[in-house]
């Protein structure tokens, strides 16, 4: 159900309305677990955001004692959650005159109270704009049969979702709010205090002992810079998914350094779908959710040119297979006459060799249609030598035909 703000005039309601609800959002009448959402709403599993949604819930419908009855619930369980002191304040004020907007002190810092509104705008936007459950990211054009989650975030929505691979089939299974750059995203060099854009994987956890208390409850860091951020000449280091501090439950939607930042009860949950250096997280602008057909139409050409290479490099036929690597392509050592005279050196003199991939990966590049990440596991048999590797690849689609123009073992 969609609630227009003009369905509720607070000039009907007396000196206890709030009339920031009917400015903060149109949807607070929510309901407790919003049709097609997966539920953040569902208080077994974000208890606090769902709390303070159904407190702005309450709010619009002028139950004001039970919103404050939730409030001080809310506040029980997590007595740092700065947002619920603000509303609960305001909810204390509402009874002696109406209010204008939400915060109505005068003795907050105006940086502060800023923040403070733009993570309730956030979290509520998470409901005005609910994504259908059966909606995937454009990106995850496939995932591999051996990871079983997959992360993106959505930076315009402060939001970071959680996705689980089964039999092929990727679901929306949780979402979060969290915390991104200062000065927002496109991070292109060391101190811009932005978030990257771009497809990476979550490193292992860094030890607790090494942590201090502004990282709250931990720090994955990731593959920032990659091999694309490089090839763009970004750099800087440090870019993690952590926890806050003790002295808050959340940051404003733009507080970071660079990092993505998630409460501390919502990092422990999210610790649980993350394997070290196998779990992808897309960080996007914006988010493009697609149907399943159009996903898997958009992954078709990309992995008939994948199995070609794979097919041409077991037959060693090397004008094909180098057919498949674009003039521009690079590695961490060679350029693309070096590289290819070490192939043709590697390949002398031999008989027959076979190829298996397993465990495919092909994530779109966020903001590069025409640019993917592509891993797998090798298995590599031939007269002359055997091998096992995990490889990784940026494909590039030119000309409208997609090339290789960066490879690694991983």
């Amino acid at each position: 159900m969609r609630i227009s703000a003009r369905t509720f005039d607070p000039r009907a309601h007396g000196a206890t309305s709030l009339r920031f609800v009917a400015k903060c959002t149109a949807a607070v009448a929510l309901s407790v677990c919003h049709p097609g959402v997966i539920g953040v709403a569902a208080p077994s599993y974000a208890d606090a955001e769902f709390l303070l949604l159904k407190a702005l819930r309450e709010i619009r419908a002028t139950q004001l004692d039970a919103a404050r009855n939730t409030i001080n619930d809310l506040l029980t369980r997590h007595p740092n959650f700065r947002l619920a002191h603000l509303i609960h304040g305001d909810l204390l004020l509402a009874k002696v005159r109406p209010l204008q907007a939400l915060g109505n002190t005068a003795s907050a810092p105006a940086d502060a109270l800023q923040g403070l509104r733009a993570e309730a705008s956030a979290r509520v936007q998470r409901v005005n704009d609910a994504v259908s459950i059966d909606k995937i990211p454009a990106n995850f054009l496939r995932l591999p049969a051996d990871v079983r989650y997959a992360m993106a975030v959505d930076v315009n929505r402060s939001r970071i979702y959680v996705f689980e691979n089964s039999d092929g089939k990727t679901t929306r299974i949780a979402d979060f709010y969290a915390t991104i750059g200062k000065e927002g995203s496109g991070k292109a060099k060391q101190g811009d205090q932005r978030t990257p854009i771009g497809a990476y994987f979550l490193q292992s956890a860094i030890a607790r002992e090494k942590l201090s208390d502004f990282y709250g409850a931990g720090a994955f860091p990731l593959d920032y810079p990659n091999a694309w951020d490089r090839r763009q000449n970004r750099n800087g280091y440090g870019i993690w998914l952590h926890g806050v501090g003790s002295d808050t439950f959340a940051r404003a939607p733009r507080a970071s350094d660079g990092c993505i930042v998630v409460s501390n009860p919502d990092l422990k949950l999210l610790e649980r779908f993350i394997v070290a250096e196998r779990t992808p997280i897309v960080v996007a602008q914006s988010i493009d959710w697609v149907d399943r057909d159009t996903s898997n139409k958009r992954a078709q050409s990309l992995l008939t040119a994948v199995e070609r290479w794979r097919g041409d490099w077991q037959a060693i036929d090397l004008p094909k297979y180098f057919s498949h690597y674009s003039s521009a392509f690079a590695n961490e050592s060679a350029d693309y006459n070096g590289w290819t005279q070490a192939r043709r050196a590697l390949v002398a003199n031999m008989q027959w060799a076979k190829v298996e991939l397993s465990n495919v990966s092909a994530v779109q590049y966020p903001g590069e249609r025409d640019l993917a990440l592509v891993t797998f596991d090798q298995s590599y048999k031939s007269n002359k030598f055997s091998s096992q590797l995990r490889k990784r690849q940026l494909w590039q689609q030119i000309d409208g035909r997609w090339q290789i123009i960066f490879e690694s073992n991983a």
